[in-house]
């Protein structure tokens, strides 16, 4: 695979700016999700009067944006160097010498390699130098980045960019999460404080004296509130009046008697120690007096951890807050943020509602999906194939939160597991398959077994008399009245899948597991044989299947042939010359269907179930996949027959990727079919951002997977049943890595019989 060499002109650590901050951040996040498919070089911006930096990798340039010879000289060493496929701008107008930065402009003007540039601020009323400079670098650019909305219309509308050309990209946040806040406090000197907060290198355009002038009236009613000044002084404001404006802040403090009230925190925070801060803060107040003021990175680090915010109504905040996000206040006015700070002081609801917004509102930014977002515009001004993230560890964090002693909860809010709905079969099944994947593709251990374990048992709690399964459990372990409401014939076959599976597994599972499943599934031998619904059906054939890997011919080889004929007459009753399909609608976790009618011919070696596994398997593609991604079908409308609906955007959930791997892999380990392992790559690319919103589905942060990707966003809640498909499918990339080594292609399929003599 081609590796793409990019350069990043732009200020880098160890210069101390949010700018050298921001790139540091994203080509750290970049490398870490494509790793051996990037080679990212800086070339370090210097600062106005001082001489260059030592160079330290990864920074391998240094240019003098002051020096307009210094700039043609470096556009020419960029153009002599072959390895650099693509240069990355980061542009302030600050950063360059010239008018308006116009020594970029004739750097740009020279480089013959294609260049992406962003720009941090777009100002609305610009005079005509401005606006020259700005639209020429635009018109060079591949492509223009910004990171709000209102800066991507200020392109469009005021310096005429073209709408094809301009990325909204937001703004990297870091997620941090902390568990024990009080705890953290402590460690910070801040036990039974209420914290209100600001960060970031100090100036007077931060206007902290605002907020400080705020705290007279706040600790009045909340004399243990606190207000933390997070950061040393601007090196450039240092350098020109030394510590004048944060002497004036403290004698300010003085004046009005608050120092016990403020504390000043003068240094240049490590990122561990700034997240910390920012964990333990109950208010984060934004004070900035620019109103043009496009995007800032302490804002959006602290709606990241969650923080609940006061800011001036900047254009960022305007954007981020709108709906009550959080609390926005004129500039310069320490009256009203009093008053929004003492609201919310006094309404610790309403605080949590707006931290859980924040969160909500930052999670697309996390610096996993703006390196995808990169990416993305990389690919497009180089006109290749996009480049998908590395595969993420198949951590068992987020199972194991949602399993107690019990079994597996069905339901969380957000990530914190939620015992209000009690559990399903339905999710212990899927949970003890992953488990004995998760064995067989890596290695067993004595916490899967002891998760296996769990599963079996809830298994077992099901299972009545008469062999079939109730499906809703309350936290209590009661049957609830769920089960007397809905149809169980899925949730049954779905069980009879589970305990098949554990049974091909019988070699990386313990004694007892292997034989509880054994004993569960002869009691299913009873109901099989009178299933109805095609899916059912399905799910019960795939569990006789891996049974018959386990113990061949006997009972379920009979029922299995007499099962696959059934579905094989769904198939044949509703299909048409159009309609390739077993029931008269797409629904949910579909790839099943056809996986069953190819095991059922992998068994059988009837020739009628090959074709029809594989003209439904085509089918379905054709309603679920583009030429680039997958497009799973939507559950806010189903696709019906006899209707020629477009895709809807939302409504996609982790289950109808996982069963759609499943298939592929199932198709490719019958067929040996090539094709299969691509549509299964691209079908998990899903999860890593190859999706209509170019978000991660999977969380990095807690090894779950989120609910749902809706028409805007991604629904937070990290339930039972996204994470076990989610983490099914990522084991199944484990037998992807595998099969992709093979090299030699089958075109005739041999059907190895299992059961029949």
């Amino acid at each position: 695979m081609k590796i793409r060499n990019l350069l990043f002109v732009t200020s880098y650590p160890p210069r101390e700016c949010g700018i050298a901050t921001f790139a540091q951040d994203l080509v750290n996040a970049m490398n870490k999700n494509f790793a051996g498919n990037l080679n990212i070089e800086i070339a370090a911006l210097e600062e106005s009067g001082k001489s260059a930096n030592v160079k330290q990798t990864p920074v391998t340039y240094s240019v003098n944006p002051f020096d307009i010879d210094n700039c043609i000289d470096f556009a020419q060493k960029i153009n002599e160097n072959d390895k650099i496929d693509l240069v990355c701008f980061e542009h302030e107008f600050g950063l360059y010498g010239g008018e308006y930065g116009h020594n970029l402009l004739a750097m740009l003007s020279l480089l013959d390699k294609p260049f992406v540039v962003r720009f941090h601020t777009v100002l609305p009323y610009p005079d005509l130098k401005c606006t020259k400079v700005v639209s020429l670098i635009s018109a060079l650019a591949a492509k223009v980045i910004v990171m709000t909305r209102s800066s991507a219309e200020l392109l469009r509308g005021v310096y005429h960019v073209p709408a094809d050309k301009i990325v909204h990209i937001p703004h990297g946040t870091h997620a941090h999460i902390v568990e024990d806040v009080p705890a953290l406090k402590k460690q910070y000197q801040l036990e039974g404080k209420m914290v209100l907060s600001t960060f970031g290198l100090l100036s007077e355009n931060k206007g902290v004296e605002t907020a400080i002038r705020a705290m007279k009236d706040v600790v009045k009613q909340y004399p243990d509130a606190i207000y933390l000044v997070l950061g040393k002084t601007h090196p450039v404001i240092s350098s020109r009046e030394g510590e004048k404006y944060r002497n004036s802040l403290e004698d300010l403090v003085t004046e009005l008697g608050l120092q016990q009230n403020v504390r000043f925190v003068n240094s240049y925070l490590s990122l561990r120690t700034l997240l910390d801060y920012l964990s333990l803060t109950d208010i984060y107040l934004f004070t900035s007096k620019d109103p043009h003021q496009a995007v800032s990175g302490t804002f959006v680090y602290a709606m990241s951890a969650g923080c609940a915010v006061i800011s001036t109504s900047f254009v960022q905040a305007r954007e981020m807050l709108e709906d009550g996000a959080g609390c926005l206040i004129d500039f310069n006015n320490p009256e009203q943020l009093a008053a929004s700070a003492l609201l919310l002081l006094g309404d610790p609801a309403l605080r949590q509602q707006m931290s859980q917004s924040a969160i909500e509102k930052t999670r697309n930014s996390i610096w996993e999906n703006v390196a995808i977002a990169h990416m993305s515009v990389i690919s497009e001004a180089l006109a290749e194939d996009k480049i998908l993230p590395n595969l993420p560890p198949p951590y068992l964090d987020h199972v194991d939160r949602m399993t107690d002693e019990f079994g597996m909860l069905q339901f969380s809010k957000h990530d914190v597991p939620d015992p209000e709905f009690g559990y399903t079969l339905d999710d212990n099944a899927r949970a003890l398959i992953a488990m004995c994947i998760y064995g067989n593709e890596l290695k067993p251990s004595s916490f899967v077994n002891s998760l296996c374990r769990k599963y079996i048992d809830f298994i077992g709690h099901c299972q009545k008399p008469s062999g079939k399964f109730l499906n809703y459990v309350d936290i209590n372990g009661d049957f609830s009245n769920m089960n007397e409401e809905v149809n169980l014939e899925d949730a049954n076959g779905r069980a009879v899948w589970a305990l098949g599976y554990a049974l091909s597994s019988h070699r990386s599972l313990p004694f007892d597991v292997v034989q509880d499943s054994l004993s569960l599934f002869r009691q299913c031998f009873n109901w099989m044989e009178a299933l109805q619904s095609p899916r059912a059906i399905a799910f019960t054939i795939k569990g006789l299947y891996y049974f018959l890997n386990y113990k061949q011919g006997g009972r379920a080889a009979e029922i299995l042939h007499i099962l696959a004929a059934k579905l094989y007459n769904h198939y044949k009753d509703e299909a048409d010359e159009n309609w390739h399909w077993y029931e008269s609608y797409l629904t949910y976790g579909n790839a099943v269907l056809p996986e069953a009618m190819m095991m059922a011919y992998h068994v059988t070696g009837i020739e009628g179930y090959r074709k029809t596994a594989e003209d439904s398997l085509t089918f379905l593609c054709s309603k679920t996949f583009t030429d680039s991604h997958m497009k799973v079908i939507s559950n806010k409308t189903w696709y019906h027959k006899h209707t020629n609906q477009q895709p809807e955007d939302g409504g996609e959930q982790s289950i109808e990727v996982a069963y759609t791997m499943l298939a592929m892999n199932t198709f490719y380990n019958i067929t040996k079919n090539k094709s299969y392992l691509e549509k299964m790559r691209l079908a998990f690319s899903w999860y890593l951002g190859n999706n209509h919103l170019k978000q991660l589905v999977y969380n990095p942060l807690t090894y779950g997977c989120y609910d749902g990707l809706e028409k805007n966003n991604i629904n937070q809640n990290q339930g039972a049943e996204s994470t076990v498909c989610y983490l099914i499918a990522r084991l199944l990339m484990e037998q992807w890595n595998k099969h992709k080594y093979v090299t030699t292609k089958q075109n005739s399929l041999e059907p190895v019989r299992l059961g029949f003599n």
